[in-house]
């Protein structure tokens, strides 16, 4: 708990103020990751795999784009921080430790921004989406990762929603954001990166299945999936005795 309080202290003063209220959810999952490091480990290095697969088929190496960077440990950053010129990180919040820990490797080519990758704003206000439009932009850019980003934006699109009812949003906003994120993908000039977890399920310990739950609301993935895998988000013990809560999660490049 101390260290959770410390990590939340210390990322609030290099947080925008519009974003501060997301830290907790930052630091949750910091915390879970530590618990259940050993749990992850195969999802994150499958999750790194796919990602330099992706880079290793470029012919330039100029400007990479990670969406969703979060933690880190899903990311292959020291081998992108190698590879490409310029490596811009891109998310809500920035814990304090992701970026102690950048400062003290010593990475001149990374960049942090800042920002609402949802789309759920532009929605609200134009009654169109278009999340992903500020990429181009940037300029020299050769790969944008999308790196276990999408279905975390369904369920923070989702939770906003449910809490302004009757803010005229439209019914399917959640379906239209998320589907708004893989189209931009598919519309970048340059090659492109999907790693998302697409469902889950609940499983007692004989492995009897209790529940099952699409995390992309029902939009497909349209494209040629190159790997999946399954990811105990919370093994036994996480949340209870009794049962596991296992992501499925899928690669595209």
């Amino acid at each position: 708990m101390i260290a959770e309080i410390l990590q939340y202290a210390a990322t609030v003063p290099v947080t925008t103020k519009a974003h501060r209220g997301y830290i907790r959810y930052s630091v949750n999952l910091w915390s879970r990751a530590r618990r259940c490091s050993s749990s992850w480990a195969v999802h994150e290095e499958k999750s790194r795999a796919a990602m330099l697969t992706a880079a290793a088929a470029l012919r330039q190496k100029r400007t990479v784009v990670v969406l969703g960077s979060g933690l880190l440990r899903d990311v292959p950053i020291e081998a992108l921080a190698k590879t490409f010129d310029t490596v811009v990180l891109v998310d809500l919040v920035h814990l304090a430790s992701v970026r102690l820990w950048l400062r003290a490797k010593g990475y001149r080519n990374v960049r942090l921004i800042e920002r609402d990758l949802s789309g759920y704003d532009d929605l609200r206000q134009t009654g169109n989406a278009e999340p992903l439009g500020f990429l181009r932009g940037v300029p020299y850019l050769d790969l944008v990762i999308s790196a276990n980003l999408l279905s975390q934006i369904g369920r923070g699109v989702k939770r906003r929603f449910e809490a302004e009812q009757g803010s005229a949003m439209p019914d399917d906003t959640v379906q239209r954001l998320i589907a708004a994120h893989i189209e931009g993908l598919r519309a970048l000039p340059c090659a492109n990166c999907l790693v998302t977890d697409i469902s889950y399920a609940v499983i007692d310990r004989t492995g009897k299945t209790h529940e099952t739950a699409d995390l992309l609301q029902g939009v497909s993935v349209p494209r040629d999936i190159k790997a999946s895998w399954s990811w105990p988000v919370a093994p036994l013990g996480e949340e209870s005795r009794d049962y596991q809560i296992v992501h499925q999660v899928i690669a595209d490049y």
